[in-house]
């Protein structure tokens, strides 16, 4: 199934000269939407996952069901004030200002292996921060997952030596 067929894409969003990636059509098509959390939890299936850590909030679409498959507990990674107390957080750049990810403070055991899921790699700033923050919480990154990868963006390199799948590239 080529997923590129379920891809909208939306010139100048959010701002002239960008062209969006949307893929609300993806999620709105049973089949594909299926596919792709199939396709991705048999990326990893054999491999020791002990969580599925989903980042705020389009990861969400993709993490819990993945997650599912895999029998792996389900750590959202959120922005700042969404998670009750106690937390812990990272800060980091984006191109154009500043972010923040945060999780529970006892989302994960020192030791578990963690695959991070999002929907989209563009240029690996939030995903980079999703794994400073997992292995700063004792756990390690067993590899990145997306639906969509930007590969112009060089996301990847952001990514350090972890394994990085991608279901569809443009």
């Amino acid at each position: 199934m080529d997923l590129k067929n379920w891809i909208r894409d939306v010139p100048d969003y959010p701002q002239p000269g960008i062209l969006f990636r949307d893929l609300t059509p993806l999620l709105a098509d049973p089949r594909a939407f299926k596919y792709a959390v199939d396709s991705i939890s048999e990326t990893y299936a054999g491999r020791k996952i002990d969580a599925i850590a989903a980042i705020d909030a389009r990861g969400f679409w993709f993490g819990g069901p993945v997650a599912l498959n895999l029998k792996a507990a389900l750590v959202p990674l959120r922005k700042p004030d969404k998670l009750p107390p106690e937390t812990v957080g990272v800060d980091y750049d984006l191109e154009y200002g500043k972010a923040r990810l945060e999780a529970r403070s006892d989302a994960f055991e020192p030791g578990m292996s963690v695959l991070v899921v999002d929907d989209l790699l563009a240029t690996g700033g939030t995903a980079a921060a999703a794994g400073v923050l997992i292995e700063q919480m004792g756990a390690t990154v067993e590899a990145f997952a997306f639906v969509v990868e930007l590969t112009f963006l060089n996301g990847r390199a952001a990514l350090g030596p972890h394994s990085v799948s991608a279901l569809i590239q443009y």
